[in-house]
């Protein structure tokens, strides 16, 4: 994300994929202006957060008017970097590793995965998903020759904190950490956590002590794909 947009509130910045993704799908349909509250029937965010969200930026929309589509999109492009190409690696080639490989984030510009490190011989050399998969003894060398900043990290947990610290010494700057290790890092490493059990555990929560009115309106806090 680039420099200007580092000193909103984090909240805001979570939610900016989200609105990227739907204002795309409104522009591929053809549509010129979208208001707040059609804005908020598709993210799941109320109007009033999403008026706020916008307003750090300056003055997005007018007043009776909405917003325009396609100058939102050019904004957000801008903001979220999607001209510039992400090279990702992927650390763990097993089940949820391979489901990503296979994903790869086709909906995204600018974030590919372009590696993947395993210590199965049977998944090094071979592509999933036309991603190269390498042994874990070459990671340091794979990472300097692809310019690899940010990582997937879908190991055993065991493993999680030996490997981010060879990801530190290499100079990584963010790692999405799938597995259930609170990581050790320094303060210039971001590491965002998704543990799927807490997750889950949050969701069966929620559904049975708040209703629904108040559980819709917590959606924007994890829906970034």
């Amino acid at each position: 994300m680039r420099e200007e947009t580092t000193k909103i509130p984090q909240a805001t910045a979570k939610r900016l994929p989200l609105y990227y993704r739907f204002i795309k799908n409104l522009h591929a349909s053809g549509k010129q202006r979208v208001s707040s509250a059609e804005l908020s029937e598709a993210v799941k965010v109320d109007s009033a957060t999403i008026r706020r969200d916008f307003s750090y930026f300056g003055a997005l929309g007018k007043k009776g008017y909405g917003y325009n589509v396609n100058y939102l999109l050019s904004f957000f492009r801008k903001t979220l970097d999607q001209d510039e190409l992400i090279n990702v690696a992927l650390i763990g080639v097993g089940n949820l590793g391979t489901a990503f490989l296979k994903y790869n984030f086709l909906k995204n510009n600018n974030t590919k995965i372009q590696l993947a490190f395993d210590n199965d011989p049977e998944k090094v050399g071979r592509k999933i998903g036309d991603v190269p998969v390498y042994s874990l003894d070459d990671l340091e060398e794979q990472l300097t020759a692809f310019q690899v900043s940010v990582v997937i990290l879908t190991v055993p947990v065991g493993a999680a904190q030996p490997i981010t610290d060879r990801l530190v010494r290499y100079n990584v700057k963010g790692i999405l950490n799938f597995t259930p290790a609170r990581l050790s890092i320094p303060p210039d490493v971001r590491v965002h956590h998704i543990d799927l059990a807490v997750e889950l555990q949050s969701l069966i929560y929620f559904l049975k002590h708040y209703p629904n009115t108040d559980a819709d309106s917590s959606q924007d806090e994890n829906n970034l794909s």
